[in-house]
């Protein structure tokens, strides 16, 4: 049983141990001795027992339904020796050997008048998808993502109105540091809103924070990152499809360096999948849902390319190749450019901030009615962000708010 629990193995009847041959016959009768306890085991396990020469060799293969226990508990094998599990082993090792990834499951106090309508509409727009008349609950049905009566957690992490009420580790937490050594903090937003809010929120983080420098191509001005923004959306996407959501008290996390950026995803590599087959091609998704949603959404291209992309877009701009660190989170390590300034300077700050709230204005100008909501959606702010903007441009005398906040407007002063 111990065997089945981690990789299967041999057990050796004749053999003392100090490793001297003491002989044991494979006779019928130990044969259904050995095939009860097998049977015995919940779930039961099939061995194979063979003769060879004076020892008796049961073959024990790793098991298929995982976790099997016998009356006196649970067991693994670690180094050589049979130990009793924990009580977080046992959970951890249910949780692994699931049938039914957490994507699929579903939480018992989410209905369906929890879903925003707004994000769904974000998402069709987004993935050039006309609904036309079909309901929220038949869009969402039609993605695989609810059934009749319930919502899948896939569905609640893009759909939700609150997806941290219903799903407390469906956060991001963005992270800018002076210096190299993590300890100065100067920028930090934490993000606990659906997944294309919070990969929306990550690029415009790091995008931010990140030395750009601008080349004139014909009569246009092409702003350059010191990392290719598309190097790191693969990243990102990468971070927030594969990550393992049944890992409570964690989060997808993005720290920015002076000399590196490092993308943190909880869970590590998906079973099958090892350290030297990244980027040869090979594929096993952890969350197939939540990866078809990105997929619609033109965030991902074929399955497998992920981090060959990367390598591809960083050795282009003449960049190290990244990092991968791998031991229970998945962390991918962007170093920065050395030919740019390791100091954003303040005018690349300044144009920044003056491109969001030129943007802002321009959308209240075409909607002086438009909400806060509305606002991040159309801009990758969060709410927050929005309302410290009106804020600003409220004390610049840029924008009035006409009215109360439910039915009034905005005017734009100048």
């Amino acid at each position: 049983m111990a065997f089945s629990n981690t990789k299967g193995g041999s057990l050796l009847l004749g053999v003392r141990d100090d490793g001297t041959v003491a002989g044991e016959k494979l006779t019928n009768e130990l044969k259904g001795r050995i095939n009860s306890l097998a049977r015995n085991c919940k779930p039961g396990i099939s061995v194979e027992m063979a003769q060879i020469g004076n020892v008796v060799v049961i073959g024990v293969p790793e098991g298929t339904d995982k976790v099997y226990s016998c009356g006196s508990g649970y067991f693994r094998r670690l180094n050589g020796n049979t130990v009793k599990m924990s009580h977080g082993e046992i959970r951890l090792m249910f949780r692994e050997n699931d049938p039914f990834p957490f994507e699929e499951h579903t939480v018992k106090s989410f209905a369906f008048d929890g879903l925003s309508k707004d994000k769904v509409l974000v998402f069709t727009k987004e993935a050039g998808i006309d609904i036309g008349k079909t309901t929220t609950v038949d869009f969402l049905r039609s993605l695989n993502v609810a059934d009749e009566t319930n919502v899948k957690n896939a569905g609640i992490l893009f759909f939700a109105k609150d997806v941290h009420k219903h799903i407390r580790q469906a956060q991001m937490s963005l992270i800018a540091f002076k210096g190299t050594d993590r300890v100065n903090i100067y920028d930090r937003l934490d993000v606990h809103d659906d997944l294309l809010t919070q990969f929306n929120q990550a690029i415009l983080f790091l995008e931010r924070h990140l030395n750009v420098r601008s080349e004139i191509r014909g009569v246009n001005r092409h702003d350059i990152y010191e990392i290719p923004v598309e190097a790191l959306r693969e990243a990102v996407v990468n971070a927030l499809m594969h990550r393992d959501y049944s890992i409570t008290g964690t989060q997808v996390s993005i720290d920015v360096s002076d000399d590196r950026v490092e993308i943190t995803s909880p869970g590590g590599l998906p079973n099958g999948l090892s350290q030297k087959s990244l980027g040869k091609g090979i594929s096993i998704r952890r969350n197939e849902l939540i990866a078809d949603l990105f997929s619609r959404l033109h965030k991902v291209e074929r399955a497998g390319t992920g981090i060959q992309r990367i390598r591809k877009f960083l050795a282009a701009a003449g960049l190290k190749e990244p990092e991968f660190e791998i031991n229970g989170f998945f962390r991918t390590v962007f170093h920065r450019s050395p030919e740019f300034s390791l100091k954003t300077t303040q005018k690349t700050k300044e144009e920044t901030k003056e491109k969001t709230t030129e943007k802002i204005i321009a959308l209240i100008k075409l909607n002086p009615s438009i909400k806060t909501n509305e606002l991040a959606t159309q801009t990758g702010l969060s709410i927050d962000g929005i309302n410290w903007n009106l804020r600003k441009l409220k004390k610049e005398e840029a924008l009035k708010r006409i009215g109360p906040d439910k039915g009034g407007h905005w005017e734009v002063l100048k």
